[in-house]
């Protein structure tokens, strides 16, 4: 009997850490024993980077496009403690959909049937999250990712990419499409920061997998080219990102969420921003007293 692969798809808005967060995830994988390709469905192409100490890796629309027929070997290459790197790449600028490389790679993989051949107990694709596009939807919509994760902070815009994200995994769940697995708190560095989050996953019917703050650590690292599991394994941001992969690899049972509807969503965030406009005035209070 073949050996079941885990497919887990990790979304995200940009800029929000997605990256970071799944190429730490796939290190300290790969350093607990499991062998893992990470598959880059960014546009940008950068989702491999600091696997591969900086460097960019050839696409695969880039490839397809210099050649008629390509293998996925031609695409495929090792990074940190052997993880296998993709980027599927995006269309030139200003022409085509950014989505195409994702369904052209998936498709290019699973003819191929590559995953088997490696041999993989994971497959992670990096996604950007906050693109509505069909090709974006891929790993969600045919059900290829069996478990999906989002990366969020407490900021509204990533709240909201996040929320569209499970009205998405809540229509295709209807069709054999993936379910979520929960949120994973990025830049979590306040206490009323960890409250936003935790009510959004609260209202919303899911879970936060675990609380990731920023760092010094992980910027030195990127800086180094590097992901902070393999330039800092012995800091207390790789303890966190290895306590999030174990989370990750236990994970079992994910959930159909229950996303906030356009004014819902306003609603709560207007919630939010008096309950913050509190607080503030509390702490100057306190601060004048304080000085007196």
């Amino acid at each position: 009997m073949a050996k079941k692969i885990k497919q887990i798809a990790i979304y995200g808005k940009g800029g929000i850490g997605k990256s970071t967060t799944t190429s730490n995830i796939s290190a300290a994988l790969s350093k607990q024993g499991y062998k893992v390709l990470q598959f880059g469905c960014d546009p940008k192409s950068d989702s491999t980077n600091t696997l591969r100490g900086g460097d960019y890796i050839p696409t695969v629309l880039d490839t397809l496009r210099e050649k008629n027929s390509v293998k996925a070997q031609d695409v495929l290459f090792r990074g940190f403690n052997g993880i296998y790197c993709v980027e599927a790449g995006g269309p030139a600028p200003g022409v085509g959909c950014a989505g195409r490389g994702i369904i052209t790679a998936v498709q290019l993989f699973k003819q191929q049937r590559v995953f088997e051949e490696l041999d993989l107990d994971y497959v992670i694709y990096d996604v950007l999250g906050d693109v509505v596009c069909g090709g974006f939807a891929v790993p969600i919509r045919e059900g290829i990712a069996e478990h999906v994760f989002t990366v969020s902070s407490s900021d509204f815009m990533s709240v909201y990419a996040s929320n569209n994200l499970f009205k998405g995994i809540q229509k295709y769940s209807k069709s054999g499409g993936a379910l979520l697995g929960g949120i994973i708190a990025n830049s979590i560095n306040s206490p009323y920061a960890k409250d936003i989050v935790d009510d959004f996953a609260r209202v919303t019917n899911t879970k936060i997998m675990e609380y990731v703050p920023r760092s010094i650590t992980v910027t030195q690292s990127e800086l180094h080219g590097k992901t902070t599991i393999e330039n800092a394994p012995n800091s207390e941001q790789a303890k966190i990102y290895n306590r999030l992969a174990t989370k990750i690899n236990e994970h079992v049972e994910s959930r159909t969420p229950s996303p906030l509807g356009v004014q819902e969503l306003r609603d709560w965030a207007s919630q939010w921003a008096d309950k913050l406009l509190d607080l503030e005035k509390g702490a100057l209070l306190t601060q004048t007293v304080g000085n007196l």
